[in-house]
């Protein structure tokens, strides 16, 4: 059976983007981009909501020709909306129906890993059915005061075992979680 871990930043205060949507507060250097092609390449296919999905089609088709930007053109996409009536970023499935569902039958597929990126709610919807393999915190030192919680709508306490640290010298962490 095929992992499926989220990879998502967050800042201090537990905010993954500021109220307006945006990411400019994140530490992007060497040391990130190093974890982001490592992680690329140990997957297959990628899951995003509607929100994340546009967000990333807008920008990668265009973004400066590099290894993250070949994977995110190319690896399979899989895109969980209600509202979307298509999804044409290349290589992207729209799923509107049983996201668990969905996810059980890719999860059972032969392949890499699956990675959900940004897609808070999608993410915290899976860790609840507990269908979510492993949580990749990549902590910034940076406190927002407000934004979009990483974790929304957890309805139960997730109990995670931290089970690998990673630590950048920008003063980045990535926690690597497991639920309990």
């Amino acid at each position: 059976m095929r992992k499926l871990f989220v990879s998502n930043v967050m800042s201090l205060d537990g905010f993954f983007e500021t109220p307006e949507r945006k990411l400019d507060w994140c530490v992007v250097d060497e040391e990130f981009f190093s974890y982001a092609r490592e992680m690329l390449r140990s997957v297959d296919t990628i899951l995003f909501g509607r929100r994340t999905y546009q967000h990333m089609a807008a920008y990668w088709p265009t973004a400066p020709k590099d290894e993250i930007a070949e994977k995110m053109n190319n690896l399979r996409k899989i895109v969980f909306s209600r509202t979307l009536a298509k999804a044409e970023w290349n290589n992207s499935t729209l799923v509107s129906g049983d996201i668990a569902g969905e996810v059980r039958r890719l999860q059972q597929q032969a392949g890499k890993d699956m990675v959900i990126l940004g897609s808070a709610m999608l993410a915290s919807f899976l860790l609840q059915q507990g269908q979510i393999d492993e949580y990749r915190v990549i902590v910034n030192p940076v406190l927002l005061g407000r934004g979009n919680s990483l974790f929304p709508d957890i309805k139960q306490p997730v109990t995670m075992k931290l089970n690998e640290t990673k630590l950048f010298g920008s003063g980045v962490a990535v926690l690597y979680y497991q639920k309990v």
